[in-house]
């Protein structure tokens, strides 16, 4: 009985999410949103401008949205973190070599499995 009332409990959590969704389409201060974003996409399409391009218009024309991009605070393709440092691990066994930013790479995890956490961190280059 657990996968029908998983079920039902799906479709009633459909349900009101649609009756929210009805309420939201009601509001006018959201229609008048998207009417502004739909106008804006297609002043920028007539023009062939990019978001980039507005936000460069923006920063222009207020000196707040030019120091908050220049801040970090804006369109930053990695959203203002830090890369992670690039590590180089040589598996003294077979010779084989994998460069990571993360831990939870597919074959450390396995030389890890198979040789013991402690060892595979020994091999790291860099």
């Amino acid at each position: 009985m657990g996968k029908i009332s998983t079920y039902y409990e799906k479709q009633k959590a459909v349900k009101q999410l649609q009756e929210d969704l009805q309420k939201m389409e009601e509001d006018k201060e959201l229609r008048k949103e998207l009417d502004f974003k739909e106008e804006l996409n297609k002043l920028m399409e007539k023009y062939g401008k990019s978001g980039k391009d507005m936000l460069e218009v923006l920063s222009a024309l207020d000196p707040a949205v030019k120091s908050k991009l220049d801040q970090g605070g804006g369109a930053s393709a990695n959203d203002g973190r830090k890369k992670r440092p690039l590590k180089t691990y040589r598996n003294p066994h077979t010779g084989e070599v994998v460069q990571t930013r993360g831990g939870n790479h597919k074959t450390l995890n396995a030389w890890r499995k198979q040789y013991g956490k402690e060892e595979v961190a020994r091999w790291q280059e860099s």
